[in-house]
């Protein structure tokens, strides 16, 4: 009932992640309005054809014609892509017929997407491109497949366990940081088994891993967190693997190693499964989630848990999970976008002004 992400803004993510250099939106100038000037941050041109009531009746084939020529003009892009809209797919615009007609160097990938792609999940979107790459060969059919199926998986676990159960749920910002983070530390303090795990998405991972630069080791020297995370850098689109490269460099610079990889971060779907059975085994006292926390079964893993999210409607359902816990991050996106660094978080923010007060009661 509450609002949900949409297709097209999954495609202009997506689109991005392929190294696009300018995404062309075949609809109303408002149309992803957000989303558009947010990925500018991202080094990725976004335009619209700015279509209007006229074209809605009329059909505007050929501004979108005259938008490709001016984008080839103007910025000299290698890789374009163009995505349709609500408007432009109810009139049945045809996307590949512009490409054709164009006469553009770049490669054009034409993506038919809208907000009610399918059941209107936002996953159909990014599945839409990753067709149009294939078909292309920017990318292989077997990273094609293998994407599609963390996606469809990523979709089933939001309708399951995530918010997108179908009722409405009524934000909320969590539990007070500073009481949960007096409980981590506490526990850190008397020799607590700690893990910290990340299971996070995309460029998200940038504003989740500020927990693991976390200057733990200074703290108590003889208690360090165990950490798992999902930043195999050999796995994703180009863009993606690079976000999990630069966060273990970063990391590594600092001397903090990841214990455990689970998988990329596209894989965020089945690498919590994998980061639970590495919790079983372990036999931790305290376990931190941050990222997607609602893809690792939390209900599987003994100890007292904590979620760290950027959802405020994801509050609940974490909690009908089994999280004791959860702290909310807001706009991930807004904040880790353009970036190449980790980003402070808040929670990550309160700990460290808590370790500075040695205030743990």
């Amino acid at each position: 009932m509450h609002p949900r992400p949409s297709p097209i803004a999954a495609a202009l993510y997506t689109l991005r992640d392929l190294n696009a250099d300018v995404i062309v939106l075949h609809g109303p100038h408002g149309c992803c309005f957000r989303t558009g000037r947010l990925l500018e941050n991202d080094g990725v041109r976004v335009v619209t054809t700015a279509m209007s009531e006229n074209d809605f009746i009329f059909g505007a084939s050929e501004k979108l014609e005259e938008t490709l020529q001016k984008v080839d003009s103007m910025f000299s892009p290698k890789l374009v892509g163009i995505v349709g809209t609500c408007a432009s797919m109810i009139i049945g615009e045809d996307l590949k017929e512009a490409v054709e007609n164009v006469n553009t160097k770049a490669q054009v990938l034409a993506i038919e997407s809208h907000g009610g792609l399918s059941e209107g999940d936002n996953t159909e979107g990014a599945i839409a491109v990753l067709d149009a790459a294939a078909e292309e060969g920017i990318i292989s059919a077997e990273e094609r497949d293998r994407q599609t199926k963390m996606l469809k998986k990523a979709t089933e676990i939001e309708k399951t366990r995530g918010m997108a159960q179908g009722e409405y749920i009524q934000p909320s910002y969590g539990d007070l940081k500073e009481k949960v983070g007096k409980i981590l530390l506490s526990s850190l303090e008397r020799g607590d088994k700690v893990a910290l795990v990340l299971n996070a998405k995309k460029e998200t991972s940038y504003l989740f891993a500020d927990l693991l630069k976390l200057p733990f080791k200074k703290f108590n020297e003889n208690n360090h967190p165990t950490i798992i995370a999902n930043l195999d850098e050999d796995v994703g689109l180009p863009r993606i693997r690079q976000h999990a490269r630069n966060i273990r460099e970063e990391l590594e610079k600092e001397g903090t190693f990841v214990d455990y990889i689970t998988g990329g971060l596209d894989e965020y779907p089945q690498t919590g499964e994998k980061a639970a059975e590495l919790l079983k085994d372990g036999s931790f006292d305290l376990v931190v989630v941050a990222g997607v926390p609602h893809a690792l079964p939390i209900e599987t893993v003994p100890g007292v848990s904590i979620a760290v999210t950027d959802g405020p409607r994801l509050v609940e359902p974490l909690k009908k999970l089994g999280y004791d816990y959860v702290v909310t991050e807001l706009d991930a996106h807004a904040k880790t976008l353009g970036t190449s660094e980790v980003v402070p978080s808040d929670f990550g923010l309160v700990l460290r002004e808590l370790m500075n007060q040695e205030i743990l009661i």
